[in-house]
C-alpha cells in the first residue's frame, strides 16, 4: 500500500505493515477518530473491528483500536485512552460499532463517550461492574456467585402491541441467544437481541499462549469456520514474524477454505428447506454434507479439517490419489446440488415462503455494514478473496467470481449459496490443476520487530478478521478475533421487521450467523 497517498488522503502517519494482507497501521489522537472515520465512511469503507489493550507497562494503559476496509486495504488506528476520558463514539458513523463498543466496556473498562446505548453486553452480571478481565491485574481465572441481572429491552407500546421472549435456552439443539419481539397480532414491530451467552473468555486464554500454538484456540473459536480462523490467525502470526510460507501452502490452505465453505452452505441449504416444510431438501443435503466431510476426513485428518493449517503452512498434503478422489466428488455433488437447485426453484410452497421474506433493501445494508454472504445477497459486493486482502499468489490466479444479488430477501440468500457452492467447485478443481510442488510447511523466524501482525480470511459467513501483537519472545500480548455476525446480527433486527413471528425461524437460518464466534 502507498503509505504516503493514504497519510495525504487520512491525515495520519501510516505505515505498511508486514504480511500478505495490505496493511497500515497509524497512532492516532482523538482530534483524528471521527474525522479519520467520516472520511472512511464517505469512501464508501466499512467498519471491520473494534477492540481494546491494556498496555499498563507502558505510558498510556490503554489502547483503543479500530480496523477499516478501504479500496486501498485494511487501516489499523490506534488510539491511546484512559478509563476515565474514554475514547469517541463511532456509532452514529458506523451504526455496528454500537455493540463492540459496549463489548469493549465490560472487557477493558474503557467507555466510548457520547454513546447512546452503553448497556452491558457481554457481562449480564456474572462479574462485578468493577471487574474487567481484559486488564492485566486479573487473572480472568477469578469466580464470582452472580445473579444474572435483568436487561432493560426497549419496550414498544400502544393499542394491541405485545412482547414475546424467545431464549436464551431453545428447544433445538442451536447454541442460546434471546429474542424480545414486539407484535402486533403476529406482525412483528420491533425485535432486539441480547447475546453473549457463549462468553468464553477466549481473549484472555490467547495471553496465555505464545505463538506457535495459538492457532489450536484459533481454530476452536467456531467450529463451523475453523479453517477460516486458524488461516486468519497464522496470517496475523506470519506477518508479525515476517514468515514467508512456501506456495504449496498457500494453495492447500485455499482448497481447505473452500471446502469448509461448501461443507457449510450444503448444510445451511438443507436446514432451509426444513424451514419452509421442505424435509425432502433437508434429508437430501445432509446426505451431500455428509459425504462432502467424509472426504474430508479421509483427505485432511479431520471432518471439519481443523488443526491442519499451523504457522507456516499447513500439516495435510494432497497426493494423486487424493486428487482423483476430490474431482470425482466435486462431480457428483455439482450435479446432485444443480438437481437439487432446480426443485428448490420450481418447488412453489418454497418460493412462496423465500421472495420478499426477511428484506434487506441494498441502501439498508449499506447503512447497517452487512457484510460476507448476506452482503453479497444485498448486493454489498465484497469478498476477500477478490478484494486483495487474501495471499495475491493464490486467489489472483483463480480470479473468484463474485456472486451478489440485490433483492437482499431469504430467496436471494438461498441463491447465493447455491451460486457459490458451484464456484467453490470450481475454485476447487483450478487449485488441483495448479497446484505448486514442494514443502507444505516452514519454521517461523524469530524476527518479531514491531510484533504486530493482521490475517482477513473470506470464510463462509464473510470477513474473519485477527489481529495480533507479541512480544520479541514470542508471547501473545494480545490477539483479537472478530467474526462477520458482529454486523450481520444487528441487521436481522431490521429484516424481521414487517414480516410475522413464525417466519422468524427461516429468516434467522437465511443468515445462520454466529453465536461461538461472536460471543468470545
Amino acid at each position: 500500500m502507498e503509505t504516503e497517498s493514504l497519510s495525504s488522503k487520512y491525515g495520519a502517519g501510516f505505515k505498511s505493515m508486514r504480511g500478505e494482507a495490505p496493511v497500515c497501521i497509524a497512532d492516532v489522537e482523538k482530534r483524528d477518530w471521527l474525522r479519520i472515520a467520516q472520511a472512511v465512511c464517505a469512501d464508501d469503507g466499512i467498519l471491520i473491528s473494534l477492540w481494546g489493550t491494556d498496555r499498563s507497562a507502558s505510558s498510556e494503559p490503554y489502547i483503543v483500536s479500530v480496523t477499516y476496509w478501504v479500496t486501498e486495504g485494511l487501516l489499523w488506528l490506534r488510539l491511546p485512552a484512559d478509563a476515565q476520558a474514554g475514547y469517541p463514539d463511532l456509532s452514529m458513523i458506523f451504526p455496528a460499532a454500537v455493540r463492540m463498543q459496549r463489548a469493549l466496556f465490560d472487557l477493558l473498562g474503557i467507555r466510548a463517550y457520547g454513546a447512546e446505548d452503553t448497556r452491558f453486553w457481554i457481562n449480564h452480571g456474572r462479574w462485578p461492574r468493577d471487574y474487567f478481565p481484559l486488564r492485566k491485574q486479573f487473572s480472568g481465572l477469578e469466580e464470582f456467585d452472580n445473579q444474572l441481572e435483568p436487561y432493560p429491552f426497549v419496550s414498544v407500546e400502544g393499542d394491541g402491541v405485545h412482547e414475546i421472549g424467545v431464549g436464551p435456552i431453545h428447544a433445538g439443539t442451536i447454541e442460546p441467544g434471546h429474542f424480545r419481539f414486539s407484535i402486533v397480532g403476529e406482525k412483528v414491530l420491533r425485535l432486539e437481541e441480547l447475546l453473549g451467552y457463549k462468553h468464553k473468555g477466549i481473549d484472555k486464554l490467547f495471553t496465555r499462549r505464545e505463538l506457535l500454538n495459538g492457532h489450536l484456540l484459533a481454530g476452536r473459536i467456531s467450529g463451523d469456520s475453523t479453517v477460516a480462523y486458524s488461516w486468519a490467525y497464522c496470517m496475523a502470526v506470519e506477518a508479525a514474524t515476517g514468515c514467508q510460507i512456501p506456495e504449496r501452502a498457500q494453495w492447500l490452505r485455499a482448497l481447505l477454505l473452500e471446502r469448509e465453505r461448501i461443507a457449510m452452505h450444503l448444510g445451511d441449504l438443507g436446514a432451509l428447506g426444513n424451514d419452509a416444510a421442505l424435509t425432502f431438501g433437508l434429508s437430501q443435503f445432509s446426505l451431500l454434507r455428509e459425504k462432502w466431510v467424509r472426504v474430508n476426513a479421509r483427505l485432511f485428518i479431520h471432518r471439519f479439517m481443523m488443526d491442519c493449517i499451523i504457522p507456516g503452512g499447513t500439516i495435510v498434503d494432497i497426493d494423486g490419489d487424493g486428487i482423483d478422489l476430490l474431482l470425482q466428488q466435486c462431480q457428483e455433488i455439482e450435479k446432485e446440488v444443480q438437481t437439487l437447485q432446480v426443485i428448490y426453484a420450481e418447488h412453489s410452497g418454497l418460493q412462496d415462503r423465500y421472495f420478499t421474506l426477511g428484506r434487506v433493501p441494498p441502501k439498508l445494508a449499506k447503512e447497517l455494514g452487512l457484510c460476507g454472504m448476506a452482503g453479497r445477497a444485498s448486493d454489498q459486493a465484497r469478498d476477500a478473496r477478490v478484494d486483495q486482502l487474501m495471499p495475491l499468489s493464490v486467489y489472483t490466479q483463480l480470479k473468484v467470481r463474485k456472486v451478489t444479488k440485490k433483492a437482499g430477501d431469504a430467496a436471494a440468500r438461498v441463491l447465493v449459496r447455491f451460486e457459490e457452492i458451484f464456484e467453490s467447485i470450481r475454485l476447487l478443481r483450478e487449485i488441483v490443476r495448479k497446484l505448486p510442488s514442494g514443502a507444505i510447511n516452514t519454521p517461523l523466524t524469530s524476527d518479531i520487530t514491531d510484533g504486530f501482525g493482521v490475517g482477513c480470511v473470506e470464510g463462509w459467513r464473510g470477513p474473519v478478521f485477527v489481529a495480533l501483537e507479541a512480544d520479541k519472545h514470542g508471547k501473545i500480548i494480545r490477539c483479537h478475533c472478530h467474526d462477520p455476525s458482529w454486523q450481520n446480527w444487528p441487521v436481522l433486527e431490521h429484516a424481521i421487521i414487517g414480516d410475522i413471528v413464525p417466519d422468524f425461524p427461516l429468516i434467522n437460518k437465511s443468515f445462520n450467523l454466529s453465536y461461538s464466534g461472536h460471543d468470545l
